[in-house]
């Protein structure tokens, strides 16, 4: 089923920073349903970039759900500033996933970028805690 509008909420954690890292992105249509989700486990690296692995992964879900305008809720205020161009991407490694996270956004008609407080960004957080728990199984 093609979806026109989503809200995708994303997160990314590490333990230990740089340590063992995941992203996810849980998705919701316009109606406040949730469609779909994605996560990704890392390995070692930094917060920020499993903050940016995880936006990667939520648009890619949209697109492949034909998403057209994207409400993208996360988190980190670093990555909502850097996205919105009031910060600038310093760090070499987030630089490559900033550009390809710019890139996946203009194949959409829209895309808004919203920080949203960490305790309404619980679905996405508890995705990014349990895969990094089944890491230690």
């Amino acid at each position: 089923m093609s979806h026109k509008h989503i809200k995708i909420f994303t997160d990314g954690g590490s333990r230990g920073n740089p340590g063992p890292s995941a992203s996810a992105a849980v998705l919701y249509s316009e109606d406040g349903d949730l469609i779909g989700s994605a996560s990704l486990y890392l390995g070692k690296t930094t917060n920020n970039q499993a903050e940016y692995t995880a936006i990667i992964i939520g648009l890619e879900e949209a697109k492949a759900m034909g998403g057209e305008t994207i409400e993208l809720c996360m988190d980190s205020e670093l990555a909502v500033k850097q996205l919105k161009g009031e910060y600038k991407v310093k760090n070499p490694e987030i630089a490559k996933r900033f550009l390809e996270v710019k890139n996946l956004i203009t194949q959409f008609d829209h895309v808004k970028i919203k920080h949203v407080r960490r305790e309404l960004n619980k679905a996405a957080d508890a995705l990014v805690n349990k895969v990094l728990d089944e890491q230690k199984t």
